[in-house]
């Protein structure tokens, strides 16, 4: 799990972007409006056509009607994800080379990366990012920070999917950062998601990389 320079993408120029980050080299961000798109749409088209090559290749009718419930899955999984206020969503691939391991050895490691919005009751910035991890049970590591963005409270849960969920029953690291918004209403919670617990140090130091980067001002300028 290395770093490389970070590539500034054309997003960095949206209008209407609330908050901007950048992620280190690994990271895929899933087209949510294309996977998520309405039928009859023209993003609906286009998940189409990036689908239909992968159904082509299918080596059997069966494998085809796999692949096209996995999608599906996936679709719930990431409209309850938008549901509940999530804006980013990101696969992480990195190669587990911690510890010496040669790199015929080394294996890859998964990780999801979301940015959620939260509403919140008006307050100081730094009462609303404590609020955020003393009101729910589970968070440990607890750490507060004064980032470029402002103050911030990073921390750890660690779940165990509900037996019978259908999901590898693996336990679940996730990091979280909270960063309250300059208007004071609402709160961007940045998690970093993962079945890896063995490499909990290195992806605190993935996160802690991305929040470094968080601005609720465009960074590059009004005009850029």
């Amino acid at each position: 799990m290395s770093s490389a320079a970070i590539v500034v993408d054309e997003s960095v120029k949206d209008p209407h972007a609330e908050l901007w980050f950048a992620e280190p080299p690994g990271f895929t961000a899933l087209p949510l409006d294309a996977l998520l798109a309405k039928p009859e749409t023209s993003d609906a088209d286009k998940l189409c056509v990036a689908a239909a090559p992968l159904l082509e290749a299918a080596p059997s009718e069966i494998a085809r009607q796999q692949f096209v419930a996995l999608l599906a899955s996936g679709q719930q999984m990431l409209a309850a994800l938008c549901e509940s206020g999530t804006v980013h969503c990101s696969i992480g691939l990195h190669r587990d080379d911690v510890g010496g391991q040669t790199s015929g050895g080394a294996q890859p490691l998964l990780s999801l990366f979301t940015i959620s919005w939260r509403d919140t009751n008006v307050a100081p910035r730094a009462v609303t990012a404590a609020r955020a991890v003393t009101a729910v049970e589970g968070h440990t590591h607890i750490a507060f920070q004064e980032l470029p963005c402002g103050p911030a409270v990073l921390s750890e849960t660690a779940r165990q999917p509900a037996a019978g969920s259908g999901l590898p029953q693996r336990p679940l690291l996730q990091i979280h950062a909270h960063l309250p918004h300059p208007d004071c209403k609402r709160l961007a919670v940045l998690t970093l998601s993962t079945t890896a617990t063995a490499r909990r140090e290195e992806y605190r130091a993935i996160l802690r990389q991305v929040v470094e980067t968080v601005r609720f001002e465009n960074p590059l300028g009004a005009d850029s």
